[in-house]
């Protein structure tokens, strides 16, 4: 039987129906990227249900004027931007980071404003131009918008989209400044929405994975005074001389290790008036030579005083990363019922499809972590950690991490005989198998099994919502050479720093493009946070034609769900519903206590974004998502007839 929360949406849609009554008025905003300051991508809204949601159809659509501007060598990547709905408008950020008002019913354009971002040329990120959104403000009686844009982070007037010319230098606060050290100002990067708490704009930043040279651009995570743009705090995510954890950077590596930063935004706790970093890793992404030690505060969930920036507790989630494990998402908060103790929780999702668990006044784990022997490297100059963390509830995402024989494309006798012949030569093992000069054939690759879409956390089910990819990867590395190296990024004066590279060549994939490992390549799966268990993992998406056409399975009967990996997630609603989609044409609707797929609409383009939902003031519910990349990028929007 369905719980009494989807019955009484049921029961009011039908009331509604049968009497011609409209719904009541009472506008559903979702504020932040995240839903909420607690980033649970939760939303109130209850218009849609399980009973009407095939009924969904396309109701308005938006393009962004965002295309290939040759004469200054950019073309716009994934639109991956997640709206805001706030005060009857939606704001939406584009590829260049331009940010657009729009009517929440009908799509028709208020305001563009256009930082020509695009003007400093391509950016040093992997994936090119992109951008994930907006904060709001609201100062007195007026509403402020805030737009991290490169280097640059503006003020804008909510109402008219123009600069508020007190803020910073003329609207403007520039955030190459204020570092511990100077630096290349197109080596650094904002992909992320900036968070609020009181009169505070916080931001982290993104510095490219490529870039490998002494000083990249630092992680300093800072706070700026909202009204006038000074500088209020700053905290080192790679501490300094005599700052606790500097001692974790042997031979004085904090010196000049850069990166280390929070390029998926900061979790804002205004109850408690902290902020939590989820912390990235430090150049060099894949060795660690130059760097020994444990790394504080790489690959680290780090709670802050919101007020001071002084740091309250920390737990590092990956010992002296080489696999791009940074932490990929928002922490989020909730509250959760363990044991039949009430905790204030804050779960950590990580690219490797661990959830770590924490009560968020303490820092305590909220179950065990084990520090758990893991395979080392045999990479010259390089020296691993001997443990990593892992937690023992919930268990891993994925029903499987790391890559052995016994997970192999299996469709047919042939093509698995074909799998395990292409694994030949690769190194292979448990989590945590180490990038190597053979090649290391690890599971989730640096793409992770969750990334920057995060999770969705319902307060009804107690369910953490996760939609997660199932993809394996080659790590190969090689002895930097400035003379062959493909790397514009990578010092070349001192080759002896990077060390070590990743090296294109072998992939895990054979037979034309299988991949290595058996299907689906994506679930969607239910953590129950307050038994710390899964209480169901589904396939997601239909999954690559390429695929299910491969002439090799000309004679199989494909499962109808490959799964569709790919870095967004989805949200999760009052009126019993999960919606994603995951990086395929194809936006879907799942049923939050089963995981019953209910619904597909399809997209003319790709899906490249977490959608989000609102309601407006006559109580209509709207589903936006972003979908396509380059030339070809439409905001969409569905909502019942």
């Amino acid at each position: 039987m369905r719980p009494s929360f989807v019955r009484r949406s049921l029961i009011g849609f039908l009331l509604s129906s049968v009497l011609g009554l409209a719904p009541a008025s009472a506008q559903v905003s979702w504020t932040h990227v995240g839903a909420d300051e607690g980033n649970t991508r939760a939303s109130a809204a209850d218009q849609i249900t399980p009973a009407n949601v095939d009924q969904l159809r396309q109701a308005w659509s938006w393009q962004p004027e965002d295309r290939p501007r040759p004469e200054y060598g950019t073309t716009p990547g994934s639109f991956t931007s997640t709206p805001i709905m706030i005060d009857g408008t939606v704001f939406v950020s584009s590829n260049y980071n331009r940010v657009a008002a729009l009517d929440p019913a009908t799509g028709e354009e208020k305001w563009v404003f256009d930082p020509r971002a695009y003007e400093g040329g391509m950016p040093t990120l992997g994936g090119g131009f992109r951008h994930r959104g907006v904060t709001v403000l609201r100062d007195g009686d007026d509403l402020r918008i805030f737009l991290a844009s490169r280097f640059r982070l503006f003020c804008l007037d909510a109402a008219t989209g123009e600069v508020v010319p007190s803020f910073g230098e003329g609207g403007i606060v520039d955030l190459s400044r204020d570092l511990i050290w100077s630096i290349e100002q197109s080596h650094f990067e904002f992909n992320a929405a900036p968070v609020m708490f009181k009169d505070l704009v916080i931001v982290g930043s993104a510095v490219g994975d490529r870039v490998i040279y002494r000083r990249t651009p630092p992680g300093d995570v800072r706070a700026y005074n909202a009204h006038t743009g000074a500088l209020v705090w700053s905290f080192h995510t790679i501490p300094q001389e005599g700052e606790f954890g500097s001692q974790s950077w042997e031979n004085e590596s904090w010196r000049y290790t850069g990166a280390t930063n929070v390029w998926a935004g900061v979790t804002v706790d205004e109850a408690n008036e902290r902020v939590y970093l989820p912390v990235g890793n430090p150049t060099n992404s894949y060795y660690g030579g130059s760097r020994l030690g444990d790394n504080l505060f790489a690959e680290s969930i780090v709670a802050l005083d919101a007020n001071t920036g002084e740091r309250d507790w920390h737990f590092q989630i990956v010992h002296h990363g080489v696999w791009d494990y940074d932490l990929p998402t928002q922490p989020m908060l909730m509250s959760i019922t363990v044991e039949g103790r009430d905790i204030d929780a804050i779960a950590q999702l990580t690219k490797q499809g661990l959830i770590f668990t924490f009560d968020r006044l303490t820092g305590e784990p909220v179950w065990p972590i084990e520090e758990r022997e893991v395979p080392q490297s045999d990479v010259p100059g390089e020296r691993t950690a001997p443990t990593q963390p892992f937690p023992t509830q919930p268990p891993n995402v994925l029903p499987q991490a790391g890559m052995t024989g016994d997970d192999l494309f299996d469709l047919t006798p042939e093509l698995a005989a074909a799998a395990r012949e292409a694994m030949n030569g690769l190194r292979t093992g448990p989590l945590y198998t180490p990038p190597s000069l053979e090649g290391s054939l690890v599971r989730p690759g640096g793409g992770g099994a969750i990334n920057w879409g995060g999770g969705a956390y319902d307060p009804d089910t107690g369910y953490l919502y996760v939609k997660t990819s199932n993809m394996p990867a080659v790590f190969t590395l090689a002895k930097f050479d400035p003379q062959t190296t493909r790397n514009p990024f990578a010092d070349t004066d001192d080759p002896d720093y990077v060390g070590y590279d990743t090296v294109t060549g072998r992939r895990p994939t054979f037979e034309g493009g299988l991949p290595l490992n058996r299907p689906p390549y994506a679930y969607l799966v239910a953590v129950d946070m307050n038994a710390g268990t899964i209480a169901w993992r589904v396939p997601f998406g239909r999954g690559s034609d390429r695929i299910r056409n491969h002439p090799g399975l000309a004679d199989v009967e494909v499962p109808d769900r490959l799964g569709t990996p790919g870095a967004p997630g989805g949200f999760v609603t009052a009126g019993g519903l999960y919606f994603a989609g995951g990086g395929e044409d194809a936006l879907y609707a799942f049923d939050k206590v089963t995981g019953e797929e209910l619904w597909h609409g399809a997209l003319i383009e790709r899906s490249t974004a977490t959608p989000m939902t609102y309601e407006t003031d006559d109580g209509q519910q709207f589903v936006l998502i972003a979908t396509g990349s380059g030339a070809n990028q439409e905001l969409v929007a569905f909502s019942l007839p």
